[in-house]
C-alpha cells in the first residue's frame, strides 16, 4: 500500500464520483436513490439527508473534482487549498465502524458535500506530497474518457475498467490479424 487506506478510498470514490457524469452528458447520479446507492457503496457515515438538495450540491462538485485530474500540479495545489479553505477543514484523529485510525477534518453532522470536498482534498495533499498526482490519469481507450486512480506499484494502470483494457485489447488483436491477412 503506497498511501494510508482513506486516502487511497477517498481518491478512489473522488474518481468514482466523477466518472458518474460522462463526457457525453449520460448522468448516473441523476436520481436520490442513485445518491443513496452511491453513498452505501462508499460507506458514507455521519448526516446524510439524500434528498434532491443534497444530490444536487454533490453533482455540482463532479466538475470542481474533474479538474484535479486535469490540471497541472500549481492548478491542483491552489484548488486543494481552496477546498480545504472552503470546507473549514480541521483535522482529527478518528476510529469508527471496522475503519481502524484516520483523519476527519470536518464535523460529522457537516453537509455531505462539504465533507467529501474536505475528504478528496485531504487525500490530494498526500497525494501531492508524495509526488503521486501521475497516479491520476483518463483512461486511454479511445472512447473512453473516464478518470482513474492507478495505485499499482509500478504505475502501469491504462485503462478504467477492465472492460476498456479488454475491448482495446480485442480490437488490437483484430487489427493484428487483419494485417496478418492483408499481407498473405
Amino acid at each position: 500500500m503506497f498511501f494510508a487506506h482513506d486516502t487511497e478510498v477517498a481518491l478512489q470514490e473522488a474518481a468514482d464520483l466523477v466518472n458518474t457524469l460522462g463526457r457525453d452528458g449520460q448522468d448516473r447520479l441523476a436520481t436520490t436513490a442513485e445518491l443513496a446507492a452511491w453513498v452505501r457503496r462508499w460507506r458514507w457515515s455521519g448526516v446524510l439527508r439524500l434528498d434532491e438538495s443534497e444530490l444536487d450540491s454533490v453533482r455540482a462538485l463532479r466538475p470542481r473534482l474533474r479538474r484535479l485530474w486535469e490540471g497541472e500540479e500549481q492548478d491542483v495545489v491552489e484548488e486543494v487549498n481552496q477546498m480545504l479553505h472552503d470546507g473549514g477543514a480541521q483535522p482529527r484523529l478518528v476510529r469508527h465502524d471496522d475503519w481502524d485510525w484516520h483523519l476527519h477534518a470536518t464535523p460529522d453532522d457537516a453537509p455531505l458535500t462539504r465533507r467529501l470536498t474536505v475528504e478528496v482534498a485531504m487525500a490530494m495533499v498526500d497525494l501531492v506530497r508524495a509526488d503521486g498526482l501521475g497516479r491520476l490519469g483518463v483512461c486511454e481507450a479511445q472512447d473512453c474518457e473516464k478518470v482513474l486512480v492507478d495505485l499499482t506499484r509500478n504505475r502501469s494502470r491504462r485503462f478504467c475498467s477492465t472492460t476498456c483494457g479488454n475491448r482495446v485489447a480485442a480490437a488490437a488483436y483484430r487489427g493484428r490479424r487483419a494485417a496478418a491477412a492483408a499481407d498473405d
